[in-house]
């Protein structure tokens, strides 16, 4: 068990925030999602205050970094990995975050299904998993009806954060990102964290890979009409994906791969 005071170091990089006296520890684990509807951030949090939200939080390094640096903030970090929710989980207990939750659900389902209209102030995506395998293609996050959800899902002037060390990934983001999107490219690291937001950015860039990192600013005078017609006329992200940063990915790759879900579309990778 890790003292108080302790700061945990994950490739050499510290975790933001240090460990606190058991006394001090908070509840951060949304275990149950309610069976339809959006969630009541006010009364998740018992407060009103701009959601952040990160999908695909992994073991919730840039949640915890953000949520440490701007207090005045709620932060929801989802994964579908239920062991790096226990793992960002943990950490948030530990550190005291009582206005952070983290919740076990792919990013696609939750953002649908559980994100009110313009209720988030930002969304924040690190490497989503762009699936090699053709036969998974599929299953990749970022595609037209996302994109389209995460526009009625952010409020007005609302922020979208993402980044990827995979350029084919990158090459179709930038295709489709602007028609709902004022997207700027962001070459250089954060500020906030110049050896990584995310543990497989720094596993990335211990690798010599380039992190293609971006912002986008929701666009106004875009009705949810006008986005979903958008969304039906957008290439899907079919693109081939071979290079360098394959054998990352490759534990996501192996064994068969899944079926096709019945019905809606249900993209849901993400690291």
């Amino acid at each position: 068990m890790p003292a108080p005071g302790e700061i945990e170091t994950e490739f050499g990089v510290p975790i933001p925030g240090q460990i606190l006296p058991a006394s001090e520890w908070a509840r951060t684990a949304i275990k149950h999602l309610p069976p339809s509807g959006p969630l009541d951030w006010e009364a998740t949090f018992g407060r009103k205050a701009p959601v952040v939200l990160e999908l695909g939080c992994g073991n919730g390094r840039y949640t915890l970094l953000s949520a440490i640096a701007r207090p005045e903030c709620d932060h929801v970090g989802v994964d579908l990995l239920p062991v790096v929710i226990r793992y960002a989980t943990r950490r948030a207990n530990q550190r005291g975050l009582h206005h952070v939750r983290f919740v076990v659900k792919d990013g696609q389902t939750f953002l649908s299904e559980y994100v009110a209209e313009g209720s988030v102030a930002e969304v924040h995506l690190y490497h989503p998993q762009p699936y090699h395998d053709p036969r998974r293609a599929h299953l990749r996050l970022v595609a037209p009806r996302f994109l389209a959800d995460l526009h009625r899902g952010l409020a007005p002037q609302g922020l979208f954060v993402i980044q990827t060390d995979n350029p084919d990934y990158w090459d179709y983001i930038k295709q489709v990102l602007p028609v709902f999107f004022e997207f700027q490219e962001h070459p250089a690291p954060w500020p906030d964290a110049p050896d990584g937001r995310s543990r497989r950015e720094i596993l990335a860039r211990s690798r010599g890979l380039r992190i293609f990192r971006g912002t986008a600013i929701r666009r106004e005078g875009l009705s949810r009409e006008e986005a979903l017609n958008a969304a039906s006329s957008l290439p899907l992200p079919t693109f081939h994906s071979r290079g360098p940063w394959c054998d990352l990915d490759a534990w996501e790759e192996s064994g068969p791969p899944p079926k096709r879900p019945q019905g809606r579309h249900r993209p849901h990778g993400h690291r």
